[in-house]
């Protein structure tokens, strides 16, 4: 499912309106029935309706959703915002189509001063002041209106957009002048605004709704950002041949845990294995060794010189992909041998946890990384690896896709919508996943199971893809029976294989 900019959404209308054809305002009619019956499933008519539309096609959708919240019975008051004494042509419309149809008796169309009503706990606002054409900050009357509104204990939905927020970048947006719904209403996709995890406090519940807008169109507009869904997994997923030994499944290495931190290695090897990898070594302190050959019995243990820590580069010849990084601590030793590894690694390699640490304080070494390389950080690790903290989740992004782009590798940002950023500037979000995720060692299950994608054959960023949607799917069906607020890493692990017999069915 593609993202579209703000720009992107316009183009994605007007295709609609050319070639479907329809007019543009019968298009938002359309639209606007769609909205209110997603109001009228949720609040009965019964529940008093402030409704306030601004000058622009979303004040036109906010009008005709009054209209027909009215002819339902609802009590709607409007106010209609038009200081600058310009309203859009499709909110003229609908605002003559109010006042024609007389049903509502409580419009008022505001152009200087302005008396806001009591807006009290049984009263629901419809916020359609501004939607996804924003593009800066809103100030003055609108702002202490939006002020207002969120400081009332009513219950807002929003049309579209909540007003205040940008479709794509909100670094420098004013936070405090954006609607606060309980409820949005965006019609056709999401918005990338809404993948980010400092704008959840403005969306609510989100509802995306149908208005049939070109599918022609939205396949002819070229997207930067896209969003996983589960017919793209199925047509990445390489089959298994029914005479397949273990040599033709991939032989994965393990660079992991220091002495103490040995579950890290546990969990990514387990996960590796869960993944379908026909063979598993992992290179670890020799204080490990017990609890690896006890916890992972699978796998194959290549002990380093060092008691406690890894402290040298071997031969990775005859391995199909190798991770380094799960639990792997930054001791010195251990980081000049990193960098050791990573120059004679020539096959697929994955960098994670401590990995990235260690080229957080070695950030010349950046220069020295292969292409095709996959990096996998958590937000404030990769603000270490950036060189500094990101003001919001917009600027991270747009750094990492930036890193991505110079270092021509694949760079997943983790959390809620885990995003792949890819060598030619694409950016793919996943869409599955949930909350009880965000626990330790979930990350080394990513890993590990990513890693034995890459040993079995996949290419990079297949092996990204199908890897970041799988993990969420395990999950996904962990956190149905298990409850979110339980789940732990393993559960994610011992989940995997009804997340494969999911897609696989």
């Amino acid at each position: 499912m593609k993202i579209f900019t703000g720009p992107q959404i316009h183009e994605l209308d007007q295709y609609t309106i050319e070639h479907e054809p329809i007019r543009s305002i019968d298009l938002m009619e359309r639209a606007a029935k769609a909205i209110t019956r997603a109001i009228t499933e949720t609040w009965s008519n019964i529940t008093p309706v402030v409704v306030f539309a601004g000058p622009g096609d979303n004040g036109g959708d906010a009008l005709a959703v009054a209209r027909m919240l009215a002819d339902q019975y609802y009590k709607v008051s409007v106010y209609l915002f038009n200081v600058s004494h310009k309203l859009s042509e499709n909110c003229a419309i609908n605002r003559q189509r109010i006042i024609d149809g007389k049903r509502i008796k409580d419009f008022s169309e505001i152009t200087d001063e302005f008396d806001p009503p009591a807006l009290t706990e049984e009263v629901l606002v419809v916020d359609g002041l501004f939607g996804s054409g924003l593009n800066k900050p809103l100030v003055g009357g609108f702002a202490s209106l939006v002020k207002y509104i969120n400081q009332s204990p009513s219950e807002v939905v929003s049309i579209d957009m909540p007003s205040g927020l940008m479709t794509e970048d909100n670094t420098y947006n004013v936070r405090a002048n954006i609607i606060k719904a309980n409820m949005t209403l965006t019609l056709q996709h999401k918005k990338l605004a809404f993948l980010f995890s400092e704008n959840q406090q403005f969306i609510g519940k989100l509802k995306i709704l149908d208005i049939r807008l070109s599918e022609e169109g939205a396949r002819k507009i070229e997207a930067h950002y896209t969003m996983l869904e589960e017919n793209d997994i199925r047509g990445m997923l390489l089959p298994r041949n029914d005479f397949a030994h273990k040599g033709d499944m991939g032989h994965a290495m393990l660079f992991a845990g220091s002495f103490g931190m040995a579950g890290a290695a546990i969990l990514a090897a387990r996960a590796c294995l869960r993944a379908g990898v026909g063979k598993l070594s992992i290179h670890t302190p020799r204080r490990n060794n017990d609890i690896l050959q006890i916890s992972v019995p699978e796998a194959i243990l290549q002990i380093d010189r060092d008691e406690k820590c890894i402290s040298e580069a071997v031969d990775v010849l005859d391995y199909d992909a190798v991770c380094i990084g799960p639990g792997l601590g930054q001791h010195e030793n251990t980081a000049i041998a990193m960098i050791s590894q990573i120059r004679r690694t020539q096959g697929p390699l994955l960098l994670d946890a401590d990995a990235l640490n260690i080229l957080s304080n070695h950030r010349a070494w950046l220069q020295q990384l292969p292409k095709n390389l996959i990096m996998t950080p958590h937000p404030k690790e990769f603000d270490r690896l950036n060189g500094g903290a990101c003001a919001d989740s917009y600027e991270r992004l747009s750094k990492a896709r930036d890193m991505a782009e110079r270092m021509q590798g694949y760079i997943i940002l983790k959390g809620h919508y885990s995003a792949l950023c890819m060598p030619n500037g694409h950016v793919v979000f996943n869409s599955t996943g949930n909350a009880g995720m965000a626990t330790a060692g979930s990350g080394d299950v990513l890993s590990g199971i990513i890693t034995a994608l890459l040993a079995r054959g996949y290419e990079q960023p297949d092996a990204c893809m199908v890897g970041m949607y799988l993990h969420g799917l395990a999950g996904d069906l962990a956190a149905k029976d298990l409850g979110v607020e339980s789940l732990t890493a393993s559960d994610i692990i011992e989940y995997l294989p009804k997340a494969f017999k999911h897609i696989n069915d």
